[in-house]
């Protein structure tokens, strides 16, 4: 076989990516992944900022997660100026991003990966199987509403948002109930039919000595970590001329981010509740295919439900009022902060002067990071595709790039497959 397959406006993942591929004599001799999602200057749109704005400008930077932007800024603001947060701000910060997630996996999941396993979209699924529409709507809607609850809105979260009168106990009965909702999307996801396409890879996560990470910890990869603040002696940023995003390598490798890197590095630190799951549905850790990254997804979600019930309690139960702005003087100086976003570890860094003025800003999102691997597995599978017909190749690339819920930025479009014999 020779020619070039070219996937344009690839669908069903959050953002806009083109895929080209060549082949030679049988063999794929080029793979290039043309992802749009880098080039909205926000880091440059923050420079000259006062650092009070920061947190409202950098969560337009993705409707999906907006919370984790809004985070990942305002811990890095603080180690900028030295201020350490109190534990009732830590906790509702770490409900917002979970929450998020939840919300998040509940839509890839069921919206983007499913109907590629069903043959049908999401809606035609509902048609016979209202269940399922049914137990994603439900899923989704928990993860707004505690977003809302805590922070004012569903987008874009208000940072002093008076969290005292949060109806606690209607929220931990919907948590409740959510459970053997995601007990069925576990054995949903548990039980497709994947590709059989392992490897090894390099995972990478934040990780902390006693608990699931979320917004704080070591990155760790493969069993090195190192602190955040020294990702730029690991991790460097390139760009290739047929894209405009960032691809990303950390100790000149490539490397995996998202649910499965996090369940690899972390899944010691699951309850048992979810290890019974992972026994019953006979689930193999480490995860080594790509395609199990929805399987990961799906044990995230029993965590996430869990992980915030626990804080919910502790939040109640904090006795700082988390009224009083806290104060501190404004200083010149930098900050880096990583926090778990969806999709994977997100960095921000920030200089300011001693005006509290931006003065340099760097973010690097979880996708960036994921997409020099992303290449690589597209083209190893496509290798073991070319027997098979272009409409099956094509549909079986596609299902690969939606496993790893890529957000290239915050628009979806329609696929349009131009293939050219030579």
């Amino acid at each position: 076989m020779a020619g070039e397959i070219n996937l344009n406006h690839i669908c069903k993942i959050e953002g806009h990516a083109n895929l080209k591929v060549k082949i030679e004599n049988g063999k794929i001799k080029e793979c290039n992944l043309e992802a749009y999602e880098g080039a909205r200057f926000f880091e440059a749109l923050v420079l000259g900022k006062n650092i009070r704005d920061i947190q409202e400008i950098v969560s337009r930077i993705c409707g999906i997660c907006s919370c984790s932007h809004s985070v990942c800024a305002i811990q890095a603001l603080e180690n900028c100026l030295g201020v350490k947060p109190t534990e009732k701000e830590k906790a509702l910060r770490e409900i917002l991003v979970l929450a998020e997630r939840i919300r998040s996996h509940a839509t890839h999941l069921y919206f983007l990966a499913l109907p590629d396993y069903h043959g049908e979209s999401a809606i035609m699924t509902a048609k016979h199987d209202k269940q399922k529409l049914d137990d994603a709507l439900e899923i989704i809607t928990l993860g707004n509403k505690i977003i809302e609850t805590h922070s004012g809105r569903e987008m874009h979260p208000f940072v002093k948002f008076n969290s005292e009168n949060v109806d606690f106990e209607n929220i931990k009965k919907e948590l409740e109930e959510i459970k053997p909702v995601i007990k069925r999307t576990i054995a949903l996801f548990s039980n497709l039919k994947y590709p059989d396409f392992s490897r090894k890879i390099n995972f990478s996560s934040l990780a902390e000595e006693k608990t699931y990470a979320s917004i704080s910890g070591k990155i760790s990869c493969n069993g090195k970590k190192f602190e955040s603040e020294d990702y730029g002696k690991h991790l460097k940023e390139n760009i290739k001329e047929y894209s405009t995003s960032k691809f990303v390598l950390m100790d000149n490798k490539p490397y995996l981010l998202g649910a499965i890197s996090r369940i690899n590095n972390n899944h010691e630190k699951l309850d048992e509740d979810i290890k019974k799951e992972i026994r019953e549905h006979h689930i193999q850790i480490p995860f080594t295919n790509p395609f199990h990254n929805n399987i990961a997804q799906a044990l995230e979600l029993m965590y996430l439900v869990a992980r915030i019930e626990f804080l919910i309690k502790k939040l109640k139960n904090i006795k700082d009022d988390g009224k009083k702005e806290k104060e501190f003087k404004i200083k010149a100086g930098k900050g880096v902060a990583a926090i778990e976003a969806p999709r994977g570890t997100l960095f921000h860094e920030y200089e300011i002067d001693s005006d509290g003025k931006i003065t340099y800003c760097n973010i690097i999102t979880p996708t960036c990071q994921n997409l020099n691997q992303m290449e690589i597995d597209i083209k190893d599978y496509m290798q073991t595709l070319l027997n098979f017909p272009k409409g099956k190749i094509v549909l079986e690339i596609e299902k690969l790039i939606r496993a790893y819920d890529p957000c290239f930025s915050c628009s979806t479009h329609f696929l349009e497959v131009e293939w050219e014999e030579s």
